[in-house]
């Protein structure tokens, strides 16, 4: 595959507008997730609360379709036979979820040799390096299919 044909899957007009998007969409998510954990510390303010180093990192969702539309590519059956629409969702489920990790593992790591992050999991039972939470799978699973559905192109 040639760079012309990934570039244009990305369509660089649009990535802007997908990436804020996406940063405003995590920000969003993150602000109720963190509510409703409130919850569990019998705290009913429900406040939420996120960073303002979040919207970049979570902006990077933008790039999550591109490169599930890359990827069917590479695994499209062949002449005559089609993929069911759950297929591709569990597919791109599982793809977003993974690049997601990878992701939160990388900028975590970055912004911590900084002093910056403004996560730590360590002390949670599925952590990794206190960077990333493996119970958190469904989690991203949904929220990469939810970047995918927010800059899908109108029509498709």
């Amino acid at each position: 595959m040639n760079l012309m044909k990934i570039l244009s899957q990305l369509n660089l007009k649009q990535l802007p507008l997908d990436f804020c998007k996406c940063g405003v969409a995590g920000w969003c998510l993150e602000v109720i997730f963190t509510s409703t954990e409130s919850i569990l510390r019998h705290d009913w303010r429900l406040m939420g609360q996120t960073s303002l180093l979040m919207f970049p990192i979570y902006g990077c969702g933008a790039l999550l379709a591109p490169i599930g539309a890359l990827i069917d590519r590479w695994v499209t059956p062949g002449a005559g036979m089609t993929t069911a629409r759950t297929d591709i969702a569990i597919r791109h489920g599982f793809l977003y979820m993974v690049l997601i990790f990878v992701a939160e593992y990388l900028s975590g790591t970055l912004l911590r040799g900084r002093g910056m992050c403004p996560w730590d999991y360590t002390g949670r039972s599925t952590n990794i390096d206190g960077l990333i939470r493996l119970d958190f799978a469904p989690l991203w699973f949904a929220a990469g299919l939810l970047f995918e559905q927010i800059t899908k192109k109108k029509g498709r």
